[in-house]
């Protein structure tokens, strides 16, 4: 073992090829936290002190690559003054430099989702051998913030300007066909062969069939267009995206003009670009909102995925009031395979109702998300009713009336004498307090608020 952590391991293959493996304990999945980066500068300077390694493989242990960074970090480097968070990230990016500027060939195999500073962590590494199954992207931006480990410099020098901006700006995940043809990988392979494709490589840069050193320059030079082209793709750009972004999330413009900013520089004075912009942002409120609703919805998560284990089974569900509201609650249910209740006084509501679900659910055949006998299904599974006949064997009803106390109340009470005791009364209302509506009811124990979106 040439060196051994908690995070990671470099160990050797054959042939002189060492595994550089992620493997986070006590976590699972890896992620880009403190001890993970103390780590990685140890690891890389443990293959630099060896000179009979001759090339490195990076890998995973879990069944991801890295997600990227610990985001329950940033609540507290956040607060950091914005000199700090600039010669903190610019520690961290000499780590990467260090393992990019190795003097043998690096090649990573993705084996699952690499994103934001576990994507950059591949775009330090001279190939990149990716899962069919595996999905890369940089989605710094749905934080407020844009990639801070070098990917605003690399990126648009391994894919160009165009295709670097789409895919930091927007923030999604990318399959492996599109990573492929964008040139931000070098070769997709099935999972069951990424990890001796990725040696194979290595290997063959060993052997001097690739040249691993022309590969890696355009990454440390200066982005290769002349002026006139630059002001073509960035102008362009920046008109487009600051009217998709709006003025209440200033990363994706922010992205781009560090782009720009960076484009004449090489690597070192690019990444100072890239700090600098990344410590403004990270100082923002936006980011600050965009954080704490990250890692609340993260909480929210495990919190459900806790309590989805003791919840009841759900065979059959109601809506009361039918129209525009109701129809989409019951396409909700309709779509997840669930029967549905649909009632209402009026026959017209209950048209209205059905008439948005097949719109909803024409919407997905349209997309190509379901095929047109997935469709009729789920209609049938939409049952019209005036009446409680079939409330008997429901497990949970949604009350979707007008947003009327005196009504609402009038329709909870009634709805409870015709459920078994154990179903779920749940109201979409959005100004009355469930605590108040709950006072309609003898088991206002079974009775909770439920939106949709």
């Amino acid at each position: 073992m040439i060196y051994e952590g908690k995070a990671i391991t470099v160990q050797a293959l054959e042939d002189g090829i060492v595994e550089l493996k992620f493997d986070l304990q006590g976590e699972s999945v890896n992620k880009f936290n403190r001890a993970t980066m103390a780590e990685f500068q140890a690891a890389v300077e443990a293959i630099q002190g060896d000179s009979s390694i001759k090339g490195v493989v990076v890998t995973s242990g879990k069944d991801v690559f890295i997600v990227g960074a610990d985001i329950t970090e940033f609540v507290g480097t956040f607060q950091l003054p914005e000199e700090d968070l600039v010669a903190g990230n610019l520690e961290a990016n000499k780590v990467f430099n260090a393992f990019e500027d190795l003097n043998v060939p690096t090649a990573v195999a993705i084996n699952g989702m690499a994103l934001g500073g576990g994507f950059e962590m591949c775009l330090a590494c001279d190939y990149r051998v990716m899962s069919s199954a595996a999905k890369v992207g940089l989605p710094e931006v749905k934080l407020g913030i844009y990639p801070g480990f070098g990917g605003t410099v690399r990126l648009p020098r391994v894919i160009g300007v165009d295709n670097a901006i789409e895919w930091i700006c927007a923030g999604g995940e990318q399959r492996a066909d599109k990573a492929l043809k964008a040139g931000a990988v070098d070769a997709v392979v099935e999972p069951a062969k990424l990890k001796d494709a990725a040696v194979a490589t290595v290997k063959r840069a060993i052997a001097g069939e690739l040249d691993f050193k022309a590969k890696r320059q355009p990454k440390l030079e200066k982005i290769k267009l002349n002026t006139i082209e630059q002001m073509m793709a960035f102008e362009t750009s920046k008109g487009f995206i600051a009217g998709q972004a709006g003025p209440n999330y200033p990363a994706p413009l922010e992205a781009v003009k560090t782009i720009q900013k960076a484009a004449n520089h090489g690597r070192e004075k690019a990444l100072e670009v890239e700090a600098a912009g990344f410590a403004k942002l990270a100082k923002t409120t936006v980011a600050q909102a965009l954080v704490g609703l990250f890692l609340n919805d993260t909480e929210l998560k495990r919190k459900a995925k806790h309590y989805d284990k003791q919840a009841s089974d759900v065979n059959l569900s109601a809506v009361l009031g039918a129209g525009i509201m109701g129809g989409g609650i019951a396409y909700q249910s309709a779509v997840k395979g669930t029967p549905i209740l649909m009632k209402d006084i009026r026959e017209e509501g209950i048209q209205l109702g059905l008439d948005e679900a097949s719109k909803l659910l024409g919407k997905r055949v349209a997309k190509g998300r379901m095929k047109p006998e997935q469709m009729a299904q789920a209609l049938n599974a939409i049952r019209p009713t005036m009446s409680y006949g079939d409330f008997g064997n429901v497990d949970i009803v949604v009350e979707a009336v007008v947003e009327n106390p005196k009504v609402k109340h009038a329709v909870l009470a009634e709805v409870e004498q015709h459920v078994k005791d154990d179903a779920i009364i749940a109201s979409n209302t959005s100004t009355i307090s469930i605590t108040y509506l709950a006072q309609a009811l003898k088991r206002p124990e079974n009775f909770c608020g439920m939106h949709f979106f």
